[in-house]
């Protein structure tokens, strides 16, 4: 039993006549005729009387008539809700980030989510390290990355360009200054994230090229807990500027400059090389695109070679 024969049937019942059936579905009469014959040897019911003019149902006739208009009416609901999908009318749109790069994600979600308001938007929070194994898994379709990932199944796309900033509190004597060397940051309390990461290794490094110590005394589990740390007048910090915007511009905290430690973040869009995307993940790759012509720099959208 397939749609196909379920339609014809429903032709058949609802015209009461074979001919007017077959005029409707563009058929020949007999082909209409083979049809119903072959439904009723596989269910094995005699689905209309013969013997009625009007082409009157059987019991078993009445039963599958039924069921045949909400299989049918099912078959017009999937259509239509793939005709909404692609319009965008419902969706979901499924990302991973982590505490730094889900800062990113605002204000282009912001421009999707203006553009799109009924797709759904999840986005889950995960370490770094295992957002393109989150990918790869199908456990999201995209994620957003500081690093580029090597697995070469891993298509990435550079969104935005960062630093990272000396932070301290407005009281504190280098506030006043606005620039450090590495050596006079070698006198100082450093407030650390506690998370293993390529920057943690990299500002080591800086710190034993220049043969100056790095007091890492105290550590936090998240940028946040840093920030306000640090602006209690604890210490100093290194962070992504992307975290601190605010707090700059506000007056909360001031960045320092250390021209030995100019580092720069890269954040990358991540999915998978061979994947089909959604259309609601192509629609916000669009999305990212257009944000990043319109607002420039440090937004951009440029597609990583393998």
């Amino acid at each position: 039993m397939d749609l196909f024969q379920l339609e014809t049937f429903l032709a058949v019942a609802e015209e009461r006549s074979f001919s007017r059936a077959a005029a409707r579905l563009h058929r020949t009469q007999p082909a209409v005729s083979q049809v119903i014959a072959k439904l009723e040897a596989e269910l094995g019911e005699t689905l209309l009387d013969r013997s009625s003019r009007d082409g009157t149902l059987t019991d078993a006739g009445g039963v599958l008539r039924e069921y045949a208009e909400k299989m049918l009416n099912l078959r017009s609901d999937a259509a239509s809700a793939l005709v909404d999908l692609r319009s965008l009318h419902t969706g979901r749109l499924n990302l991973a980030a982590n505490e730094y790069t889900c800062l990113y994600l605002l204000p282009v979600l912001d421009a999707f989510r203006r553009e799109h308001p009924r797709v759904k938007v999840a986005v889950q929070r995960a370490l770094a390290s295992r957002i393109a194994d989150e990918v790869l898994q199908h456990s999201v379709e995209l994620g957003v990355v500081s690093f580029r990932p090597d697995d070469p199944q891993v298509r990435s796309m550079l969104v935005y360009r960062d630093e990272l900033v000396c932070i301290v509190s407005p009281g504190h004597a280098l506030a006043k200054e606005g620039k450090a060397s590495i050596q006079r940051l070698g006198r100082e309390i450093f407030v650390a994230h506690n998370v293993a990461s390529p920057l943690r290794q990299k500002v080591i490094g800086a710190f034993k090229r220049h043969k100056t110590p790095l007091q890492m005394e105290v550590e936090l589990p998240s940028l946040e807990a840093i920030k306000r740390f640090v602006q209690r007048g604890n210490g100093v910090a290194l962070v992504p500027r992307l975290t601190v915007e605010v707090e700059l511009e506000s007056g909360e905290l001031v960045a320092i400059a250390v021209p030995e430690l100019q580092v720069e973040r890269k954040l990358r869009l991540v999915y998978r090389r061979q994947a089909a995307l959604s259309h609601a993940a192509r629609a916000f790759l669009q999305v990212v695109e257009k944000h990043a012509e319109e607002h420039g720099d440090p937004f951009c959208f440029i597609a990583e070679r393998a």
